[in-house]
């Protein structure tokens, strides 16, 4: 379902198939784990083309209220303008704030330069 590296200090997180409703919680605990087991500095989270559904964003969320809650800073990138959206409309306005692109190299190119500056 998916699939992580670290780079420079960025924990990639690639989630390749639509986890569906029956799945968010597995999908959650998975993600959840390796932040809190990585502890990086960034973490992005790649929505590829089969995995960009509501279902995969909702955990998303969840996953930046996480990272938020550990001074961790959330990007995400999905070429999906509809998930996108949604992730824009719903994130977590109270922590450190979610970063959305529509590629998944900015996404971790910025990352990357966050983690290197800081």
């Amino acid at each position: 379902m998916l699939s992580h590296t670290i780079e420079r200090g960025v924990l990639v997180i690639t989630v390749l198939e639509d986890p569906g409703v029956g799945g968010r919680a597995a999908l959650l605990t998975q993600i959840s784990d390796l932040v809190q087991g990585v502890r990086p500095s960034s973490v992005v989270i790649v929505l590829d083309e089969p995995a960009a559904t509501e279902a995969a964003v909702s955990v998303v969320l969840r996953v930046h209220r996480l990272c938020s809650h550990l001074d961790v800073v959330t990007f995400v990138a999905t070429h999906s303008a509809p998930a996108r959206r949604l992730l824009d409309a719903n994130a977590d306005t109270h922590g450190i704030r979610m970063i959305i692109h529509a590629r998944a190299h900015i996404a971790i190119e910025t990352a990357t330069a966050l983690a290197t500056a800081a």
